[in-house]
């Protein structure tokens, strides 16, 4: 019997053929990213950041590969059917910052399962993951079990300095470094602390 993981990848790489044939430029994030990246299996969407002038011709891309389009949503991404898959065409971030090509530079090409692509780096993937925490997302469990698959090659300063604004992120990064999964160190620049892996 096929996995909700085997279902989720083989839909991977169907965006992923068709997205590289038609030369739109896009990095896998999301689950399957932190999945890539040696985080745990992936049972939720396909996330790719793409640029929102690439968004709707990659929409149109897959609804031609046999893809059911679901139209925009929020203003942030397009959302993308595959059977009963949601793939989620991301333009805008979880802070609101646009997807930029700076952005889709710091990814880095990977295997995930049977297929090879860019791959969001392990510091703007807990960025977002950590923006995404909110009254009515407050679950630290996911994030946790990334953060630890992930911690060695994460920028933390670079995650702390980032979502500073959120008291989600600070209680998470907080945990993070009483769990001995990050240590505090503080920062001369600033006067905050910032988690680094833990020895």
């Amino acid at each position: 019997m096929i996995t909700r993981e085997e279902e989720l990848l083989h839909t991977l790489d169907r965006v992923v053929t068709r997205l590289s044939a038609s030369g739109i430029r896009f990095a896998v994030a999301g689950d399957c990213a932190a999945y890539a990246r040696g985080g745990p299996p992936t049972e939720h969407d396909v996330d790719i950041f793409i640029m929102r002038d690439d968004a709707q011709r990659a929409s149109d891309e897959l609804v031609t590969a046999g893809m059911r389009s679901a139209g925009r949503h929020e203003d942030r991404l397009n959302k993308i059917h595959d059977g009963d898959r949601v793939v989620n065409l991301t333009f805008r971030r979880p802070d609101s910052a646009e997807v930029t090509d700076l952005l889709l530079d710091r990814a880095s090409t990977m295997r995930i399962g049977t297929t090879t692509a860019a791959v969001i780096s392990t510091t703007d993937l807990l960025i977002d993951r950590l923006h995404d925490l909110g009254t009515h997302r407050c679950d630290f469990a996911p994030t946790l079990q990334i953060a630890r698959a992930l911690r060695e090659p994460v920028d933390w300063p670079t995650v702390t300095e980032s979502t500073a604004q959120s008291p989600y992120a600070r209680a998470f990064l907080g945990l993070i470094a009483d769990l001995s999964i990050t240590s505090a160190v503080a920062r001369a620049d600033t006067g905050r602390t910032a988690p680094i892996p833990s020895g």
